[in-house]
């Protein structure tokens, strides 16, 4: 995720403008792109809405007793019985007069273990008519079983005396209350022990991120505010945790997969799906209190809602993060966080946020939101380029990125910097390195893109701007999403280096593009409410400008691969001459096949050196395109900048569709 923002707010998100009172889902567009496969979902065990659902599931047996009662229907057709019966059943009358000789009381011992009812249909009844005509027909019984334990203690009490018996009986209760009363003694000396839900039972904290809670793709994650502690532990046996970046908004952590021999043994159906979860990574966020301590810090409730609905609607174009989960915890730190961000303000220098476990900079009751994505890989300031392929391959993948989501959403970051730009490797072996001239010759490409095997994602919309189109909208209409970007005072800081500088101009010309149209005009003028949520997508060609200058300025010098050192000659050996005339022409054949793979060997290298020459002469073409002052007059746009670059065959249509 990205890297500290250096403006000096504490939260940068982005309000929903205008505000929504309910969170809604948002339609599918076209994207145009590779399709990706869908993100992995959170795959942890043990989640507190297994328990709630089987306390769902659990039935009174009172109750469900007397609902087997109820549906017992009693026909008025007779059930045929065969004439060699020994003796007639017993009527359904007889046999009520009988159990009521059974004493009532709770005290009896006496207990009815079944009660099943044995309804017969009219169809059976029929079929059973004609099969024997000559049965004879007896009205319907329902049969009931009483227990040979109940059957003893009742023949006990009707060979007792009446005396006798309602002293055993008022003896057996003096037994049963005083076994009651020992036994709830104690329950309250020694409480059972019960297994915790994990989840935050606090309706007005809940009624408060309820914004949140809608946003989430799981059961198991809107179902309320789940204790730190507990969701945590969860994956705490399965997986390790390293804190990777942190800023302004928050902090970011990863989680990998532990090595066999750390983890517990799983199925093997369940260590596939744990691999295919792959490496996730967490930005966790401290949310302001609704009031008290703390409400006047951190990021709001609308922000975050905000920020995760961009992240869902963007999350099917290529080039934008994978979103996965949204999560709404409370509490402390767990240890295995904790741990890591202890490690990493030992082997870190940009370690500024306060530590989680100081209690004056977080409470016990500290709320967080834990935005859970894929891992896009490195960020972009921490990597060390130098090869004109990797430089290509980053510049055009984050333009047509930029032109896919303005297609789609009307999108402009607005804050492209090095931090908020991620790549991976697309090698089997997740080699980063810069291309060999192997790798060149063996992947051909039409128009130079893709050499590198770099792949590039933008991260973090906390300033950005989109349109999302709502599905339950029938007019069609978009809700905006955006961030008043006055108040997050970018455009008055100078800058301590020469990168930060140009950061922070870019922020100004940004501001002037969306104000007069002018980016060169930075001159500040008064505030006007409201016009961060217009749609701009030139400020999306003035990042990139940022991006590309950023890319040759900070280029690291070409390390040229080390020539082969010649082996030393072999002493000559004392064969006859027509020995040596064989080896003479074998070394002939060598020296002419060598000949032949050096020749070939310049010609590639000839042709790569041409290959880069090209490539780096279209990228400082570009620069003028986007030029401030002397740029393209109809360049509007990453879509027009793409289109130009497709129409120049700097790029292919199988690199961008």
């Amino acid at each position: 995720m990205s890297t500290r923002s250096p403006s000096p707010v504490s939260s940068h998100a982005t309000p929903m403008e205008p505000k929504q009172s309910k969170s809604k889902s948002v339609a599918q567009r076209r994207v145009y792109g590779k399709s990706r496969a869908n993100a992995p979902r959170a795959v942890f065990d043990g989640s507190p809405a297994r328990d709630i659902r089987f306390k769902l599931q659990h039935v009174d047996p009172v109750e469900s007793l007397q609902a087997k009662l109820a549906q017992v229907t009693i026909n008025d057709d007779s059930i045929p019985q065969p004439d060699n019966h020994a003796e007639p059943p017993k009527m359904e009358s007889e046999q009520k007069q009988e159990l009521g000789n059974i004493p009532c009381d709770e005290s009896s011992p006496s207990t009815i273990e079944d009660i099943s009812d044995t309804p017969t249909t009219q169809s059976s009844i029929e079929s059973s008519l004609e099969a024997e005509p000559k049965l004879k027909k007896c009205e319907t019984m329902v049969e009931v079983r009483i227990c040979s334990k109940a059957l003893e203690n009742f023949s006990q009490i009707k060979s007792a005396s009446p005396a006798t018996t309602s002293e055993s009986i008022s003896q057996d209760r003096e037994k049963r209350s005083a076994s009651c009363d020992r036994r709830r003694a104690e329950r309250k000396k020694i409480p059972a022990s019960r297994r915790s839900s994990g989840v935050v039972h606090d309706s007005e904290a809940s009624t408060y991120v309820g914004a949140i809670l809608t946003e989430a793709l799981s059961p198991i994650a809107a179902q309320g505010i789940q204790k730190f502690g507990s969701w945590a532990s969860r994956s705490a046996n399965m997986f390790d945790v390293a804190k990777l970046a942190e800023g302004s908004y928050g902090e970011v952590y990863k989680l990998h997969l532990r090595e066999e021999a750390c983890r517990p043994v799983v199925s093997k159906s369940k260590l596939a799906k744990l691999k295919s979860y792959g490496d996730g990574v967490f930005k966790v966020v401290p949310l302001r209190a609704k009031s008290g301590p703390g409400s006047k810090k951190f990021t709001t409730i609308d922000e975050i809602v905000s920020e995760v609905k961009m992240l869902k609607y963007l999350d099917p174009i290529p080039g934008f993060a994978r979103f996965r989960e949204i999560h709404v915890v409370q509490g402390r730190f767990p240890e295995s966080f904790q741990n890591a961000w202890d490690h990493y303000k030992k082997t870190k220098d940009d370690c500024i946020n306060p530590n989680p476990s100081n209690k004056r900079a977080y409470p016990d009751t500290q709320l967080w939101a834990i935005v859970e994505m894929d891992d896009a890989g490195c960020e972009l300031e921490k990597f060390a380029w130098s090869s004109i392929f990797q430089i290509y391959d980053i510049f055009w993948g984050v333009a047509m990125a930029l032109a896919r989501a303005e297609e789609y959403a009307m999108f402009e970051h607005r804050d492209l910097h090095l931090g908020n730009v991620c790549i991976r490797s697309t090698r089997e072996d997740d080699c980063m390195e810069p291309p060999t001239e192997l790798d060149i010759a063996r992947k051909p490409s039409s128009s130079g893109f893709g050499l590198s095997s770099l792949e590039t994602t933008i991260i973090d919309y906390s300033l950005s701007r989109a349109d999302l189109l709502l599905t339950d909208d029938p007019t069609g209409l978009t809700e905006v999403a955006s961030s008043d970007l006055d108040k997050k005072q970018l455009f008055d800081a100078i800058g301590q280096d020469e990168d930060e500088i140009m950061q922070r101009n870019t922020y100004r010309y940004m501001r002037a593009t969306l104000y007069t149209g002018c980016p060169i005009e930075t001159e500040k003028v008064a505030d006007i409410p409201g016009i961060w949520a217009e749609y701009s997508p030139r400020t999306n060609l003035i990042w990139l400008l940022f991006l590309l200058q950023s890319l040759f300025k900070n280029r690291k010098p070409e390390t040229s691969a080390a020539q082969p050192q010649r082996k030393a000659l072999a002493p000559c050996s004392p064969n006859k001459m027509a020995s040596k005339l064989e080896a003479g022409k074998e070394k002939d054949q060598s020296i002419a096949g060598s000949l032949v793979k050096e020749r070939q060997t310049k010609d590639v290298q000839a042709g790569i050196s041409r290959l880069k020459q090209t490539l780096e002469g279209r990228l400082k073409a570009v620069l003028e395109l986007l030029d401030l002052e002397h740029g393209h007059e109809d360049m509007c746009c990453a879509a027009d900048l793409v289109a130009y670059a497709m129409d120049s065959q700097w790029l292919g249509e199988e690199d961008f569709f």
